[in-house]
């Protein structure tokens, strides 16, 4: 039987590999012969790993030191790895999230990458709208480094709750996505992005109080009416990376079992097309974060 998907003997790069979907990702890929670098805060567990990297993604320094120690020649990444903002500060959930993804495709994919490689981006379906919102993402995606990238936030840390973090974030990756897709594509390096929608992971009970409760997120499950498991976003992920999408780059992959429809059709409203610096929403949402602390 042929090999359409053409992992075998690949080396291939994962961030987030630890849980969750960054974590059947990487078992996928080791099922289909591909040589798997793991890179994750914690321990990745998976027999017939090439290696495993532990390493906190929003520190400059240490995702230096990974790449230090990973191939010289790099075939597929996958950018999986993210914070939901419910347990972390906005720098560290925007860095996470963003920041290295940025920076360690133009430090370091761009010059270990050839013809044929791929780049598959994870953000999520909080990255919809990203075109819309352009404006306010243009100083943070065409920043200069990792330092003119923190730069651009300005006092967003300072004032704004982390999970505005997460929107921010997913919208930046979508947009940058979009625009290396059509520089790197001069060097015949595909470019995606895949937008999960609510998913089984380590972070569903983050992902449940930013929404309002379990029904509330729940709702945002389209017609499935159900969290995806992380295979059912592995899937998409690693169909993306491989040889069978060898003509597919630029692509915004929506996964949430029609989420996304039901919005464009007006049938549900679309709650997160607004801006995620707006100082009106700033404001509103940091007096909300003020009277939740009280309360605790």
């Amino acid at each position: 039987m042929k090999d359409f998907f053409n992992y075998q003997g690949k080396v291939c790069v994962v961030t987030g590999s630890s849980n969750g979907m960054g974590l059947a990702t990487a078992k996928m890929l080791v099922e289909l012969g591909a040589q798997v670098h793991a890179v994750s805060r914690s321990v990745t567990n998976i027999e017939g790993l090439a290696g495993m990297y532990q390493c906190d993604l929003s520190k400059k320094e240490q995702v230096d030191k990974v790449f230090a120690q990973l191939p010289g020649h790099i075939d597929c990444f996958f950018g999986v790895a993210g914070l939901s903002g419910a347990k972390t500060d906005y720098l560290t959930t925007f860095n996470c999230d963003f920041t290295s993804n940025k920076y360690m495709t133009e430090e370091y994919l761009v010059k270990r990458m050839g013809k044929g490689g791929s780049i598959t981006f994870v953000s999520s379906t909080a990255g919809l709208n990203w075109e819309k919102h352009m404006k306010e993402q243009n100083p943070l995606v065409h920043a200069a480094s990792w330092e003119e990238t923190e730069k651009a936030l300005g006092k967003l840390p300072e004032i704004a709750p982390a999970n505005f973090a997460y929107i921010f974030a997913k919208r930046c990756v979508s947009q940058f996505a979009a625009e290396k897709a059509l520089e790197l594509g001069k060097l015949g390096i595909r470019v995606n992005n895949v937008m999960p929608g609510s998913t089984e992971t380590g972070m569903k009970d983050e992902f449940e109080k930013m929404a309002g409760g379990e029904e509330a997120l729940l709702n945002e499950t389209g017609v499935a009416h159900r969290l995806a498991s992380p295979d059912e976003m592995a899937g998409p992920i690693v169909f993306l990376g491989s040889d069978m999408c060898s003509f597919v780059s630029g692509v915004d992959f929506c996964v949430d079992s029609c989420e996304r429809t039901q919005k464009i059709l007006k049938l549900k409203k679309d709650v997160t097309n607004i801006s995620a610096t707006s100082p009106i929403i700033l404001k509103f949402a940091k007096m909300a974060m003020d009277k939740q602390n009280r309360i605790k």
